[in-house]
């Protein structure tokens, strides 16, 4: 999990992760390109790796990754592709 582009979360699974989130921070080639610089840092801050719960298959959201995305009782989750996108629940995003 980590920080998406707004006020809210992405949730990769470990595959996705490692196969497409990873190749694309990697494609520009170029170390001095800042826009790639700042795509990488805004999703490696705070990335987390957590196991899904054995009984009901839940993660837990680290405290920091919560505050980013400003959600203090309930959430929503949204399938997006590949990921998920986790919101608080009374957003419109």
């Amino acid at each position: 999990m980590t920080r998406g582009f707004g006020q809210y979360l992405h949730l990769y699974s470990k595959t996705v992760w490692d196969q497409e989130v990873e190749s694309a921070l990697h494609a520009s080639g170029n170390i001095l390109d800042e826009k790639t610089a700042d795509i990488n840092v805004r999703f490696r801050r705070g990335k987390t790796e957590a196991e899904l719960d054995q009984k009901q298959g839940r993660v837990t959201i680290e405290q920091h990754l919560l505050d980013y995305a400003g959600i203090n009782h309930g959430l929503v989750a949204v399938r997006a592709g590949a990921y998920w996108r986790v919101l608080a629940a009374e957003t419109d995003t």
